[in-house]
């Protein structure tokens, strides 16, 4: 089980990056500090999730 986290674990990982900066996400650059809000990642994440999960609750 812990295997299939971590690999399960790296896939996101992997595909995090392409995702990772969409439009609306927010960035603050001020001076030498970086703010980053994903508010648009995480609600593409929270839909894609939300369907996974859902597909799983039918065949169960």
């Amino acid at each position: 089980m812990l295997m299939i986290v971590g690999i399960v674990l790296l896939i996101i990982g992997m595909i995090w990056q392409f995702i990772g900066k969409l439009p609306g996400d927010i960035v603050v650059k001020k001076g030498n500090t970086t703010f980053y809000f994903p508010i648009v990642t995480s609600i593409v994440v929270s839909v894609v999730l939300s369907f996974i999960f859902y597909v799983m609750g039918r065949f169960r």
